[in-house]
Parts: C-alpha cells; sequence; structure tokens
C-alpha cells in the first residue's frame, strides 16, 4: 500500500482549519487507517475541533480492540465526538465549534469508509471517478428532493451549509460504505477546500496521470489554489498495492 498525505492552508484563509492522518501500518488492530476533518468555528474553534478528532481517533483505536473494521470505527467515532461536544461547553470561545470527518480502511480487498459532514471519499480507476461517500449538506438535500439543481446559482451560494458534524451534539449519525477494490484503483480523502475549486474530472485527470503519489497529491493541492484557494485545501491519496488488492 502506498499512500501520500498532504494539506494547504490556501490563499484566503489566515489559518489551516484542516487535519490529516495517513498510516498504511497498523492502527491498533485495524490495518491501516486514514482521516480527513475539516473544523468549523470562530477563532482557533476549527484548527482545535479538527486536531481534536483526528488525534483522539488514533488514540481511541490503538488502545480498544474491537471485531470488524465498522463496530471499531463506530465506537471510535461516537466517543471521540462525546469528547468533543464535552469540549465545546467548556470554554465560551469552543461553544458551537464541530468539523467534519472521512475516513478510511482496507481490509482484505474491501474499503470501509466513514463520514460525516460533507468531506469526500473518491475512488478512482483510469478514467473513472466515484463519490463513495454522500455529502451530508443543506444543497445535496434539497438536490435529493428535487427542489434544487447540482452546480446552480441557489447551489453554489449554500453549498457550505452542512446538516451534520462531528462535536456539536453529544451523539452524532455516521455514514458507513464498503467498496471492493480492484488493482489499479486509487482512493482520495480529500475536504471541500479541494472539491469546491477542481472538478471530479480534473481530479481523476491528476491520480490517474503521471507522477509519484507526492507529486499527484502535490499537483491536486496546486491546482486548487490556482483556481482561487478560497479555503484550507486537504488531500490523503492511496493506493493500495499487490499486497492489500489481489486479483
Amino acid at each position: 500500500m502506498e499512500s501520500y498525505a498532504l494539506t494547504d492552508v490556501g490563499r484566503v484563509r489566515a489559518m489551516n482549519q484542516d487535519y490529516i492522518y495517513a498510516s498504511p501500518e497498523p492502527v491498533g488492530t485495524l490495518p491501516n487507517l486514514f482521516l480527513v476533518a475539516d473544523g468549523m468555528g470562530g477563532h482557533r474553534a476549527g484548527d482545535y475541533a479538527s486536531r481534536y478528532m483526528v488525534e483522539n481517533l488514533v488514540i481511541y483505536l490503538n488502545k480498544h480492540r474491537g471485531t470488524g473494521v465498522v463496530g471499531q470505527l463506530k465506537n471510535a467515532i461516537d466517543q471521540v465526538n462525546r469528547g468533543l461536544y464535552k469540549e465545546s461547553l467548556s470554554q465560551e470561545e469552543f461553544y458551537g465549534m464541530g468539523c467534519t470527518l472521512v475516513a478510511g480502511v482496507v481490509e482484505d480487498n474491501i474499503l470501509y469508509v466513514a463520514n460525516v459532514g460533507d468531506s469526500r471519499l473518491y475512488l478512482i480507476h483510469g478514467s473513472l471517478i466515484h463519490q463513495v461517500t454522500r455529502d451530508h449538506s443543506y444543497v445535496e438535500e434539497m438536490v435529493a428532493m428535487g427542489q434544487m439543481e447540482r452546480d446552480s446559482s441557489a447551489y453554489n451560494r449554500q453549498k457550505n451549509i452542512i446538516t451534520r458534524a462531528m462535536g456539536i451534539s453529544e451523539t452524532v449519525d455516521t455514514d458507513f460504505f464498503e467498496v471492493d477494490l480492484e488493482p489499479g484503483d486509487y482512493f482520495l480523502l480529500c475536504s471541500d477546500g479541494l472539491t469546491n475549486m477542481v472538478e471530479d474530472r480534473d481530479i481523476c485527470r491528476i491520480v490517474s496521470g503521471p507522477g509519484t503519489m507526492r507529486e499527484k497529491a502535490s499537483a491536486l493541492i496546486a491546482e486548487a489554489n490556482r483556481r482561487g484557494g478560497n479555503d484550507n485545501i486537504a488531500v490523503v491519496l492511496v493506493k493500495p498495492l499487490e499486497s492489500g488488492v489481489t486479483t
């Protein structure tokens, strides 16, 4: 398995509230772990929330044993979410803070995914790109109900309004997905600082093109910045090798 993780403040924001983690090696009883969190909240609250979420998920998963990837992720997310919510009540400047979360784990040719919010995980193979996660956002709910057109002016004005986040209540509703992997697949975890700037087809072109994993990840961030860099940008790019994916 090969991976590369990179984050950038972008060209507009003064602070980077995205936080990333990438371990192709075991984390507790999980064979690997990849995370992206995008903070929300004023001053340093968003920065604190995303860092708290990622660091404490890793700590929890290293300490606690469980059965099954999904069960372990769910227990960890529930526990750390509860801790983040308590933190948000502990100081006035933390009130209302939270973050998105997208997580990926590969085991036995299967990619297990968890997400809350609008950070995404994509599966990319050659010229094909598929968004595995579903955005928990106001505009996507309106699209699902047939009350808004995706990429319309109304959609673009309101697409940063999320309907789920970590840390905003004592409990959290997490979506889980399972994807069968094939040789040649890549998967990409990213914040909306990438996807609001770079279209899916261009993400696919960069990931499927020539270059090392570091060069591909750097090119994704450079493209987001070239198109405005309106937000922090986080990318975690992973390519399972033959040892991780069998034919």
